[in-house]
């Protein structure tokens, strides 16, 4: 199963389109937060299930969770923006919560910078940011493709890079 993981867009639909023109064939896509609208745009452009939680950027929600667990093609993933694990400081409080939820991935967002951490047990990734990139000078987003009893495959991708 092909999924893609896309956060922080803030507001940038453009980019939104730029993302889902690189990787249309995603079953499914996870996004990690700051402008929940963008998600919902998504939702809309690719037909497919798109999970997602809000960022610090967004209005609390109580019917939006900020930590969900999602199960994809036999394994289970953290999805959280990630400022309430103080992620800009580390992964080690996120790495805790997805080993008590029983996750093999996390995903967060929130720090602008794109992480791949495979781990044993747990791997880490954080997609970077789209449009307001902290690491390089174009935005980012990853697709992974996951298999049942296999590390997950993941691929960085950046805007303007085919």
């Amino acid at each position: 199963m092909k999924i893609g993981i896309l956060s922080d867009t803030h507001g940038a639909i453009d980019v939104v389109d730029t993302v889902f023109a690189m990787a249309s064939d995603a079953e499914l896509w996870l996004y990690a937060g700051d402008v929940v609208g963008d998600a919902q745009y998504l939702a809309t452009i690719a037909r497919t299930d798109v999970r997602f939680v809000p960022g610090n950027c967004d209005w609390p929600n109580p019917n939006t969770p900020e930590t969900i667990v999602v199960e994809a093609a036999g394994h289970r993933i953290l999805l959280t923006h990630g400022h309430v694990y103080g992620v800009q400081y580390g992964t080690r409080m996120l790495v805790e919560a997805a080993a008590e939820a029983n996750c093999d991935i996390a995903v967060y967002g929130h720090t602008h910078v794109a992480e791949y951490t495979p781990g044993t047990p747990i791997t880490v990734l954080n997609p970077g940011s789209a449009a307001r990139p902290r690491d390089a000078a174009c935005g980012s987003f990853m697709t992974v493709d996951l298999v049942p009893g296999k590390a997950p495959e993941v691929h960085l991708k950046r805007l303007g890079q085919r």
